[in-house]
């Protein structure tokens, strides 16, 4: 445990709350937001502020060990208390202002951006980890909405009881197989009935009030066969579909070659197939973060009003 939270913290990750099981890191496309230099292919979808969005998570263990991550994995966690959803709320917007102090003397920032970036309107829970392990994730997201703060929320489904309970502004559910052996290929769970939780997790998708996100992200080899999501796609009924390239990064470039990573043309073709054969249309793409985004209808109402 003491090993994998120095890991961590060499990563880049600090962690937050007396028992450490939570975690904040500047995101990448904050740090380009603060110096005019670029924004999040969220900013772009839905209208997210990059230099105002807080990437932590709840829960820094996984019931996963995906091939895909960039973090380490087979690390044993285990706590003997849980932080409240408030103490983690506050220790996060807390260590999230202590970490930006080190851009406000530099000449290429934007001081009406750093201005703004101190009073964080979005958090996105999905910085490591499954989030839904974490006992009181409603909670949480109820605490970051008195703030005022919009919440995605990032889950690999394992967990159905508890996508079935929490009603982000935004629910991810993050999907690379197409079928159990392709799971346990990719994902390497920990227990032997995740496959089935992720389906029952899918189903609910589909049912609830919030907005919700089927992510598949695509590895070169491995799962280029869009007509075998098409099923999950139907069960899951998502309102938006991201189809994204995996990056070679971090602890994946271990498990994987370089040359798993495809390009933003196969990411492309990948998702003309789901338009063709699906009723879901291509709304908009990123090239830098190999993405494009998909949706049952024209996408009026995918940018968030904060």
């Amino acid at each position: 445990m003491s090993q994998y939270k120095e890991i961590l913290k060499k990563q880049g990750d600090h962690l937050v709350g007396k028992n450490e099981h939570s975690a904040v890191k500047l995101c990448y496309w904050l740090k380009k937001s603060l110096r005019d230099e670029g924004e999040c292919y969220k900013s772009k979808f839905y209208g997210i502020a990059s230099h105002r969005c807080i990437q932590m998570t709840p829960y820094i263990g996984c019931n996963q060990n995906c091939i895909i991550c960039w973090r380490p994995t087979g690390m044993k966690t285990s706590f003997d208390e849980m932080d409240s959803p408030e103490e983690i709320v506050e220790a996060s917007i807390k260590e999230q202002r202590r970490i930006l102090t080190g851009y406000k003397g530099s000449y290429r920032t934007n001081m009406s951006k750093y201005e703004d970036a101190v009073n964080p309107k979005h958090a996105a829970i999905s910085l490591i980890g499954e989030p839904t392990l974490y006992p009181y994730l409603e909670d949480l997201i109820v605490e970051y909405g008195k703030r005022g703060l919009t919440t995605f929320v990032v889950s690999n489904g394992t967990k159905p009881e508890v996508i079935e309970e929490i009603n982000p502004t935004q629910l991810y559910i993050s999907l690379e197989s197409f079928d159990e052996e392709m799971y346990k290929k990719m994902c390497r769970p920990n227990g032997n009935d995740m496959w089935e939780k992720v389906l029952e997790s899918l189903k609910i998708l589909g049912e609830k009030r919030c907005r919700t996100v089927l992510r598949i992200t695509l590895v070169r080899g491995l799962n280029f066969e869009p007509e075998r999501f098409i099923p999950l796609i139907e069960l899951a009924s998502p309102d938006y579909i991201e189809v994204k390239a995996y990056m070679h990064l971090g602890y994946s470039r271990y498990r994987l070659e370089r040359d798993r990573m495809p390009t933003h043309g196969e990411v492309k073709d990948f998702s003309r197939i789901l338009d063709d054969e699906t009723d879901y249309s291509i709304l908009d793409d990123a090239e830098k973060s190999r993405v494009v985004l998909l949706s049952k209808d024209k996408g009026e109402d995918r940018m968030i009003d904060f």
